[in-house]
Order: C-alpha cells, then sequence, then structure tokens
C-alpha cells in the first residue's frame, strides 16, 4: 500500500536535486535516533494532551466548544500513534530495513492528519510544507532501505 501512496511523490521528488552522498549518509545515520527521540516525545505531548483534554472536556461541552475538544482529543490519539510508529521504526531504521522507512513514510501522513483534525488553517498549511520537505529527505534516504 504504501508504494500506491509513494509512487506519485517518488515522479515528482525524482526531477529534483539530489543531496550530497555525505549529508544523504549522515542523515541516515541519524534518522533511527531522531525517530526514537521524538517518537518518544510525541507520546509523551499525546498523553498528556490527551488526558488534559479529558479533564477539559465537560466544561468544553458546556461551553459550547465541544466539538473543538472531541478534534483535540482526535488529534492527541493520531498523535500518540505517530508517536508509536516512530519508535516502532527504530530498529529497522537501525537494521536499514524497508518497514523503517515506510513507517517513516506513514509518521508523516499522520503529522498532516494531526494538524487537519486540529481545526487550525495555519497549522495545516505548516504541516503540508513540512511534510512535503520532510518526504524531500525522506525520498532522499530511501535507496539506503532494502
Amino acid at each position: 500500500m504504501t508504494k500506491q501512496w509513494t509512487k506519485a511523490l517518488d515522479d515528482s521528488y525524482a526531477k529534483l536535486p539530489a543531496l550530497p552522498k555525505g549529508a544523504t549518509d549522515f542523515i541516515v545515520n541519524i534518522a533511527p535516533w531522531l525517530s526514537l527521540i521524538f517518537g518518544v516525545l510525541s507520546i509523551l505531548v499525546g498523553v498528556s494532551a490527551f488526558g488534559f483534554l479529558a479533564v477539559l472536556s465537560p466544561f468544553a461541552a458546556v461551553s459550547g466548544a465541544g466539538a473543538y475538544a472531541i478534534t483535540g482529543l482526535l488529534s492527541s490519539v493520531v498523535l500518540l500513534v505517530e508517536g508509536v510508529i516512530m519508535v516502532v521504526a527504530f530498529p529497522s531504521l537501525k537494521n536499514r530495513a524497508v518497514k523503517g522507512w515506510n513507517l517513516l513514510f506513514w509518521s508523516l501522513v499522520l503529522s498532516v492528519v494531526s494538524s487537519v483534525l486540529s481545526l487550525n488553517v495555519y497549522g495545516v498549511v505548516q504541516s503540508v510544507v513540512g511534510a512535503l520537505i520532510g518526504y524531500y529527505f525522506l525520498y532522499q534516504m530511501k535507496s539506503y532501505y532494502k
């Protein structure tokens, strides 16, 4: 399924200039650790936000902001899933297995989904731009993963 999603992106990104080999090697070497660190941070933020929003949701419903509380809870759940995916990707990325690359791709997709659920236009635009840049780096790393 990942191949179907990445096919169009691969064709677009193939036309962009490649990073120097040294830069790509560096990114591939630190990617597992960045995935682990940001995965743990996403889990921590997702858990704390989920707990905070769950406590405030009755007050939000009374004040008429119930829809925002629900989208906040959904966004927190997606953030938790995204963090778990990044942590799970760590061993595959260390072993340079394509499974790790695929997991990073889906984490990037979930990042955009989380922003869309937040109902913040600026956040969505920022997330889409960040995902496009993130996919450029993922595309540069793709050949290292078998």
